[in-house]
């Protein structure tokens, strides 16, 4: 019988397992963290060490003249651009008055309409190559103070520099538009350019009978009898009437000053520019009521001295500046750097998302004054 049994030496191999897995030691040290918050780091710390050298030149450029004498006042760093290239010496620089004249500050620039034009005065008044200024206007006017303003900064430049001031006038050169160019030596208007506008306009509220609909009734407490004067809370039968009276005094105030301003400013003119220019008509306060002009009934009545172009007013400004041959156009326009985009950083004010429309309505506060034609703003 045989036996089933196989030979010890026939049987297979035990199964072999796989090798043990040695953890390698633990390590004390942190696991090893990337790199790119340092690189980011000192990329901020650069353009900040940037932003601080070219802070401190530009102060120092500013506060000083080239001749390390005269003081200069702070204001918007100004590069000259070239409007017109004619290979000349000469230069004649152009202004420009350009929308809602305005004292606020702006919000891409950091500086207000006002103080840009006195700098850029500044800046024509101590460069010898500029012979004169145009100055394009382009404006339905604005507030009383900031027009006023730009006016006495044209009277003071021209005084100081002894150079001309032309105005030329775009489509609109009304009421504080017109205020600013009184200042000038010469007005140039095209046929179609809309002036005049001479007058003073406060503007208010009265939403007290919206009030009584929605029964809200406010509660005042006041020091005097017309602290809340202009107040749109009270009924129109409450407001005194000495109170219509004190604000139609100070229209009028304001308007004998604008009055003031046009026959002072075109009589100065008349006596540089003698039988070349206009003088103004006898009976020009019968069209300061307030209504508009068109260039050619505004040359008729001695308000502007020329009708023409842009190019019309540059020609004037060569021959009044005695300029033989050409001269550049030149124009400032306002510098940004690495210091404007960390100055966005220290702002606190809420920020606000703006849509182009096409137009822009100006924020007309109640209460304040305005050399202003409002039909235009609608």
């Amino acid at each position: 019988m045989e036996s089933n049994q196989v030979p010890p030496s026939y049987l297979p191999p035990p199964p072999v397992g796989p090798p043990p897995v040695i953890a390698p030691p633990a390590s004390s040290r942190p696991p090893r963290r990337g790199r790119g918050w340092m690189i980011f780091a000192l990329v901020l710390i650069v353009l900040l060490g940037i932003s601080v050298i070219a802070n401190i030149g530009q102060f120092a450029s500013e506060a000083f003249s080239l001749d390390g004498i005269r003081a200069r006042p702070a204001g918007p760093r100004l590069d000259e651009t070239l409007l017109e290239d004619n290979d000349a010496g000469s230069k004649i620089a152009v202004i420009d008055v350009d929308g809602i004249i305005t004292s606020s500050v702006s919000e891409q620039g950091g500086y207000s309409m006002v103080t840009v034009i006195k700098s850029e005065l500044d800046r024509a008044k101590d460069d010898a190559k500029v012979k004169a200024v145009v100055l394009r206007v382009d404006s339905p006017g604005g507030e009383v103070l900031a027009s006023d303003e730009i006016y006495r900064a044209l009277v003071d430049f021209q005084n100081d520099s002894g150079k001309p001031v032309i105005t030329s006038m775009g489509n609109l050169a009304a009421s504080g538009g017109y205020y600013v160019s009184s200042a000038s030596r010469w007005i140039v208007a095209n046929d179609l350019t809309i002036t005049g506008s001479i007058g003073v306009i406060l503007h208010t509220w009265n939403y007290r009978g919206l009030m009584n609909k929605v029964g809200l009734r406010p509660e005042v407490y006041k020091s005097g009898r017309f602290k809340d004067m202009l107040s749109g809370e009270r009924n129109p039968e409450d407001v005194p009437p000495e109170e219509h009276d004190m604000i139609q005094a100070l229209i009028d105030e304001t308007y004998s000053r604008f009055q003031a301003v046009v026959a002072e400013g075109r009589g100065h003119a008349h006596q540089k520019n003698k039988e070349d220019g206009k003088t103004l008509a006898r009976d020009w306060k019968d069209y300061a009521d307030g209504r508009v002009l068109s260039g050619s009934q505004a040359y008729d009545l001695g308000f502007v001295d020329e009708r023409g172009t842009f190019h019309d007013a540059v020609r004037r400004a060569k021959k009044l500046a005695g300029v033989a041959g050409e001269a550049n156009l030149v124009q400032y326009r306002q510098r940004y750097d690495f210091s404007d985009f960390f100055r966005m950083f220290g702002k606190t004010r809420a920020q606000v998302i703006k849509v182009d429309l096409g137009m822009e309505t100006p924020k007309l506060e109640a209460g304040q004054l305005y050399f202003l034609s409002p039909a235009f703003l609608h």
